[in-house]
């Protein structure tokens, strides 16, 4: 049985929620972003101890088939920002095609309609959040960054980041306290 869980966005969510469900004695067959796959279904007391074992820590369960796949969607571009460099350049709508199966318009239309901003304006703050990480770390140039993230270069980079932050990157960095914002509160 599949349970999906909302703010599970990082491998550390993943830890935390298997430790807690394995505290409750579950037996779980796969676990990965926002869905914890169980050997066997739940009954509603049962999801009630898990809602409550998983509430401390700003997790909870997703139960309507919408909120499912709004928190998928966010999952899946997490994870292409967080772990997969290589794939950014393609084609958002084509990816979350692929990947939930679902004609992209009605994806699209969900998406903006709950969350009240588009997938991509949503896929555009995750780039950025992560720049601001990059720059936090210290560890890459502006033109390093811009080809990680796949912006066609630093200037576009520069760009969308003072559109999003009103900041441009060098002020950012210079800034003593560097104010991200968790993915999951995105």
């Amino acid at each position: 049985m599949k349970v999906y869980i909302k703010n599970m966005v990082c491998g550390r969510c993943i830890l935390v929620v298997k430790s807690e469900l394995e505290k409750l004695g579950l037996n779980i067959l796969s676990i990965e972003l926002g869905e914890v796959t169980l050997s066997k279904p739940i009954s509603i007391e049962e999801k009630k101890k898990i809602s409550k074992q998983l509430e401390p820590f700003g997790f909870e369960i997703l139960d309507d088939t919408n909120s499912k796949i709004i928190e998928k969607i966010k999952n899946i571009l997490i994870d292409l920002i967080q772990n997969k460099n290589n794939d950014i350049n393609v084609n958002i709508s084509d990816y979350l095609k692929d990947k939930l199966r679902q004609d992209y318009s009605k994806l699209s239309n969900l998406f903006s309609d709950i969350e009240g901003i588009s997938i991509e304006k949503y896929f555009i703050n995750l780039k950025i959040e992560k720049v601001k990480e990059l720059i936090v770390y210290d560890e890459l140039s502006l033109t390093e960054i811009a080809n990680l993230l796949n912006y066609s270069s630093s200037a576009h980079l520069s760009n969308q980041f003072k559109k999003v932050t009103g900041f441009s990157p060098s002020y950012f960095k210079k800034l003593k306290e560097n104010k991200r914002i968790q993915i999951d509160q995105l």
